[in-house]
């Protein structure tokens, strides 16, 4: 079983790069926006309880995120491995993410950050703005602040993970097979 942890910043091809992931090396792919919408739309017990943070426009409390992907992993224990995609976005969720998965003798085997520049990054999300209907990927000011939060509240996972000789940097720039190829290099190693 491989888990492994995607990130990078907003517009940096996460969510791109693991849907190839997902199929090629058969993981089930965890997506706490995903999974968020998934408890909100149907109405579970965690879903409604996020969204009393959400409708106060507080950020739901990492035990309610962490409970809600704990149930996703804990429903398909058939799978390879995990890719998570948006989490752990603090070193809180990462360290209760290595406790979790300890105690179904599991753990993260690496976390692969795509880095790319920002200016490159906010011209992406401009560009996909356009089409998504994602009001935060249309307005500049507003993707600078969400790389604000990621400089503030996820960037020390680097630390966090290098320390745990599990931390790889993958170039975000380039075409999406070149990225993909990149991105295989070092799960192929693992």
């Amino acid at each position: 079983m491989k888990n492994i942890v995607l990130f990078g910043k907003p517009g940096a091809g996460k969510g791109t790069q693991a849907e190839f992931l997902k199929e090629k090396y058969r993981l089930t792919h965890l997506s706490t926006g995903d999974i968020f919408r998934f408890n909100i739309k149907n109405e579970t017990d965690l879903g409604k309880l996020a969204k009393t943070f959400m409708d106060q426009g507080d950020l739901v409390p990492d035990s309610v995120t962490i409970q809600m992907l704990e149930q996703e992993v804990l429903a398909n224990q058939d799978s390879a491995g995990f890719l998570f995609d948006g989490f752990p976005r603090t070193l809180a969720q990462a360290e209760a993410l290595d406790v979790f998965l300890s105690t179904n003798k599991q753990s993260v085997d690496a976390t692969i950050g795509l880095e790319a520049d920002d200016n490159i990054l906010v011209q992406r999300l401009l560009e996909r703005g356009k089409t998504s209907g994602r009001p935060d990927d249309q307005d500049e000011d507003k993707i600078r602040n969400r790389y604000n939060e990621y400089n503030e509240k996820t960037a020390p996972l680097v630390a966090f993970y290098s320390q745990q000789g599990k931390y790889h940097a993958v170039n975000g720039i380039g075409s999406i097979a070149e990225i993909t190829e990149r991105l295989s290099a070092v799960i192929d190693r693992l």
